[in-house]
């Protein structure tokens, strides 16, 4: 499909922006990756554990909670751009589809909290935890402890986002992208769904779905740029 059947020259800044913006989001996931495997991750439970142990991995921790947490920030511009461009080979689905992923995303933000217990809050806990006194810290480490399971729990937004995925996919089947991008967003959005429901009991196998997603996003940039890449030529033609 010719760039002009994709979109008016009006949309090519928001295809670049959607491009970079999926290429952020692999970034964002890469690095805390990095941080998880070359240092030690905060437990799931317990509060005082996890209160210690962000006193001592300080950096590492506020690194991957910026990342898992904000990663969410590009995600929306991808879904959006990606959105407008399937929009002319078939609007309901197109739509459908960056409205969840964006709204999803806008859920994430707003929980602010991934695991492996990543929250905010546990940030300024872990500060009182350090300076407080022994019945002090039973109350704090209490506190933790629900913070972690909130961040830990299973939530619908996962879900929603590897919904979202799954139906761009489909309508990318259709679109101007190639047609392994199509197949690998379908794994990746079926996968995504039964992963996120079942994360607890499905162990490492979790990672498998961790590695399809950000291939996903880069996919969708190499697209997004070559979509306002054509269409750059075709006006300069």
């Amino acid at each position: 499909m010719h760039f002009e059947d994709v979109s008016g020259s009006s949309w090519k800044l928001l295809f670049r922006i959607g491009a970079i913006s999926a290429f952020g989001y692999v970034l964002m996931v890469f690095i805390p990756l990095v941080l998880l495997i070359a240092a030690p991750h905060a437990p799931l439970s317990g509060g005082a554990a996890i209160l210690e142990f962000i006193a001592a991995h300080r950096g590492a921790y506020l690194a991957e909670l910026i990342c898992f947490v904000g990663l969410s920030l590009p995600a929306i511009a991808a879904f959006l751009a990606l959105g407008a461009a399937l929009a002319p080979s078939g609007k309901s689905l197109a739509l459908l589809g960056a409205v969840i992923g964006a709204g999803s995303e806008f859920a994430a933000l707003a929980l602010g909290s991934s695991p492996p217990s990543l929250n905010g809050g546990l940030i300024l806990l872990s500060d009182r935890y350090a300076a407080a006194g022994e019945v002090a810290r039973a109350s704090l480490a209490t506190a933790a402890e629900a913070l972690a399971a909130y961040a830990n729990a299973i939530s619908s937004v996962g879900i929603l986002t590897a919904l979202a995925i799954l139906i761009l996919s489909i309508q990318m089947t259709k679109g101007p992208f190639a047609k392994w991008f199509s197949i690998l967003g379908i794994v990746t959005g079926a996968l995504g769904i039964l992963f996120e429901a079942f994360r607890d009991y499905i162990g490492a196998a979790y990672s498998l779905y961790g590695t399809l997603l950000p291939l996903w996003f880069f996919s969708v940039g190499l697209g997004l740029l070559r979509i306002a890449r054509d269409g750059a030529r075709s006006r300069a033609s």
